[in-house]
């Protein structure tokens, strides 16, 4: 038995301190979506409401990760391919949410912005650092790290964007931020859905090894 550290390319969340952080950081992300969400329409901000979009998109997977922890080969990169293509549809409506914010073209309140953006900026930290240690693995466990960098990047630019949109009392950095997460969750869904698909075609290819006909 493999303690999942001897090979962390095949690394499947079979680790007690692994499954305490993915249930801890899985409330966080959903606590986070209820907060930023509310922030993004007090403020009118697309980026913010693209990073709350994030994190609910990151706590549906990070149950979904946790519940197929242990589970087949099959059923875990199955799970996978759920999040990459939950993440490929989530990067598809920021970009058509941001094209259509674009042409109303308003000035989103910087100063929630801000605020929201920081306190999203600390949950992700910490989840990132509670992850940091498990980024390598299979597929499903590839995953969860995807979207809490995802988020972390994220919303630093968020914060970025809060600045300028200040500075400059104009909403194109808060749009521009926004277009940036859309192209990072349609390539972290690409790199998904690859590693996914790679693993399920692996599983497939194996189960006709150990059931010949």
């Amino acid at each position: 038995m493999s303690d999942g550290h001897e090979h962390a390319a095949s690394f499947d969340g079979m680790n007690d301190t692994y499954r305490r952080r993915l249930l801890i950081v899985t409330a966080v992300n959903i606590g986070m979506f209820v907060v930023e969400m509310t922030g993004g329409q007090l403020s009118g901000s697309k980026a913010l409401q693209a990073d709350a979009m994030d994190f609910f998109a990151d706590g549906v997977t990070y149950a979904l990760s946790f519940w197929a922890i242990g589970r087949p080969t099959r059923v875990r990169s199955g799970a996978a391919l759920l999040k990459g293509i939950s993440l490929l549809l989530m990067g598809l409506w920021v970009a058509a949410t941001t094209l259509y914010q674009f042409l109303l073209f308003g000035v989103p309140d910087g100063e929630v912005m801000s605020i929201i953006g920081l306190l999203a900026l600390g949950a992700n930290l910490f989840s990132v650092w509670l992850l940091a240690a498990y980024k390598d693995g299979d597929a499903n466990v590839r995953s969860v790290w995807l979207c809490s960098r995802n988020d972390a990047v994220g919303n630093v630019a968020v914060v970025v964007a809060a600045g300028l949109v200040v500075l400059f009392n104009s909403g194109a950095p808060d749009l521009i931020v926004a277009g940036v997460m859309a192209a990072l969750f349609l390539s972290s869904a690409w790199q998904i859905l690859r590693q996914a698909l790679r693993e399920w075609g692996h599983a497939g290819a194996q189960d006709g090894h150990d059931h010949p006909h």
